[in-house]
């Protein structure tokens, strides 16, 4: 073969070898459209489920859950994505093992009864706080709460019967009547309801924000005060519940909230029953002598006779 033609069949080869690299880049870049190609659409998801039994008001640890994938379809709505979210947490409902963890396990049901589970030899009595006497009415099942109860009753003296003189009752006057006494401690809470929206509308003022909704200071949120109601249900005794339904009836009771790891041992993180703390209870000679309060004392005022002119 002779030279020209082998240099024009190099140039050739050269010259395809070249158009055939910008077509596969012109095409390239029309089949992107000038940009990235779209990410595939996921097919699965991350969730937290529990790998062992979690009680109600038990504060999660990284032992009790973990991180796994399922299908997409598989995950909840409101199902959390990752352990770090509820590791920590007071857990609002009990959780068994394998289940998905949601916002509602955190959270509670916001504020609506559903099928209240009873624990075993307890019973469950519900009662009614306002936002003063039930901490803002912000308790949630899994709480423990302690009751503390007022009675403001007349002191009555009894005489008794004699030959000569009938029986008498009198009420005694011009004493302080209040007594106070933390009744029944380390109660735990199963349930809560609180009014509806459009209900919390229309008893809260004008100048306050209806219930659900909170105002901003500073970048913080807050509940608003609005007088708002709250039924507490709480597992109890036989015995506390004759003593909280004569509070009922009898004076007015105000729940304490109570620090959740007071009631799981630090070691085996099983949930106990701390011993109740001794209290006097109050009333005013204790105040008096104990705290200082001073006795009020009366004044009596001579006024000078005036004469008539």
């Amino acid at each position: 073969m002779k030279r020209s033609n082998r240099l024009i069949l190099l140039v050739g080869v050269f010259l395809a070898a070249v158009a055939f690299v910008a077509i596969f880049v012109l095409l390239g870049n029309s089949n992107s459209g000038g940009g990235s190609q779209p990410p595939p659409i996921p097919t699965t998801a991350t969730v937290v489920k529990a790998v062992k039994d979690i009680p109600l008001g038990f504060v999660v640890t990284a032992e009790m859950v973990q991180n796994q994938t399922v299908e997409l379809g598989a995950k909840l709505p409101t199902g959390l994505t990752d352990t770090s979210q509820i590791v920590g947490r007071k857990a609002r409902k009990s959780i068994g093992t394998g289940a998905q963890l949601t916002v509602e396990d955190l959270t509670g049901s916001a504020g609506a009864v559903g099928d209240i589970d009873c624990p075993e030899h307890q019973r469950c009595i519900a009662v009614q706080v306002d936002q003063v006497s039930g901490v803002g009415t912000v308790i949630k099942p899994g709480d423990y709460v302690d009751l503390l109860a007022g009675f403001d009753t007349e002191v009555v003296q009894v005489q008794k019967a004699t030959a000569t003189s009938p029986s008498n009752i009198q009420v005694v006057t011009g004493l302080n009547q209040t007594s106070v006494k933390l009744l029944v401690q380390g109660m735990q809470v199963v349930g809560t309801l609180l009014p509806p929206p459009a209900a919390a509308a229309q008893q809260a003022p004008p100048s306050q924000p209806a219930q659900g909704q909170t105002t901003s200071t500073g970048g913080s949120q807050q509940t608003a005060l609005n007088g708002q109601q709250e039924i507490v249900i709480l597992s109890v005794s036989p015995q506390q519940a004759e003593v909280i339904k004569f509070a009922q009836m009898e004076g007015n009771v105000t729940l304490v909230l109570r620090a959740a790891s007071e009631f799981t041992d630090p070691t085996t993180h099983q949930i106990i029953q701390p011993t109740p703390d001794e209290t006097t209870g109050m009333i005013l000679r204790i105040l008096v002598r104990d705290y200082g309060v001073l006795v009020p004392e009366l004044v009596e005022a001579i006024v000078p006779s005036q004469t008539s002119r």
